[in-house]
């Protein structure tokens, strides 16, 4: 398989300036009540009854996960550990990954995993300034309207691909009719602060590590949400990640919380399918990295 490390098909957001705080304020109310049911998704998202039925899949599934990375080095390494410690045998994997070039410490992860060749998976690490990076719909709308996938998972950076997961995962998309899906349990780790063992010297023993599945125990959850949700390609390429709602791709000076998640499911109309797959596992971190000063401030 092709181990390219160009972010391959991905377009350039529009570029556009961030909106005033107040008036941005007011779009992101508007969208959560929206959201919440109090407008038709239909006035802001495409019809998706086309796409009802089995998708037709290639053989083997293409699966794009879609993550991104901003001052969290550490915790990416694992991430992407993941796909070469458990790779996948009978999924083809696009691992895209948005990234912002001057963050050196992700840069170094990203340059080594980029020399590791792993059966199945594609790397496709993606540019995108940091005020494009820091609104999470902005990178996942580029991979949804571009994919060639079958289905695409849009993830986080904290998501482990253990046991045979995404092997799991397959078999279990196969047979699915709807257009969102995610995994009814995931295993968490307690909330680590910043000097636990898993963020500590990790450039010292290597890119390439795992964490102690003994420290995590099952989380449930009742929809699709966050890190967790998986969407039909062909929905993807039609609608993009809450693609028809230009606010939600406008730049950012701070990161953004993603309130967007609760509108893509509304866009879809469904809460997502659950699949049983055990396998994925989620690192809890305290300190939250992306949340650093706003663009420009010194």
């Amino acid at each position: 398989m092709n181990h390219h490390v160009v972010c391959s098909g991905h377009p350039s957001p529009k570029k556009t300036k961030p909106l005033p705080s107040v008036i941005d304020g007011a779009y992101e109310w508007f969208f959560r009540y929206a959201a919440s049911g109090g407008m038709p998704a239909s006035w802001f998202g495409p019809a998706y009854s086309s796409l009802s039925g089995k998708p037709a899949y290639k053989s083997p599934l293409q699966l794009e996960i879609v993550s991104h990375c901003y001052n969290y080095a550490n915790i990416l390494s694992y991430q992407l550990s993941s796909l070469v410690l458990f790779p996948p045998k009978q999924t083809r994997i696009c691992m895209t990954v948005y990234y912002e070039p001057t963050d050196l410490r992700t840069k170094e992860v990203l340059d080594y995993f980029s020399k590791q060749h792993v059966d199945n998976v594609h790397w496709n690490f993606c540019p995108l300034s940091r005020e494009y990076l820091l609104r999470r719909a902005i990178g996942r709308n580029l991979a949804a309207k571009s994919t060639n996938a079958d289905w695409i998972f849009f993830t986080d950076c904290d998501v482990l691909f253990r046991d045979n997961a995404l092997d799991l995962l397959n078999n279990q998309l196969q047979q699915q009719h709807g257009l969102l899906v995610y995994p009814r349990f995931h295993m968490v780790s307690d909330l680590l602060p910043n000097d636990d063992e898993i963020f500590t010297d990790y450039t010292q023993t290597g890119m390439i590590r795992d964490i102690d599945p003994e420290r995590f125990y099952p989380e449930e959850r009742s929809r699709a949400v966050g890190g967790f949700q998986i969407a039909r390609g062909d929905a993807a390429r039609l609608g993009g990640y809450c693609g028809h709602i230009s606010y939600y791709h406008r730049p950012v000076k701070r990161w953004r919380k993603c309130y967007e998640d609760r509108t893509f499911r509304w866009l879809l109309r469904t809460q997502g399918a659950a699949v049983e797959v055990p396998g994925f596992f989620r690192i809890r971190h305290a300190a939250k990295g992306r949340k650093g000063k706003a663009v420009g401030e010194k």
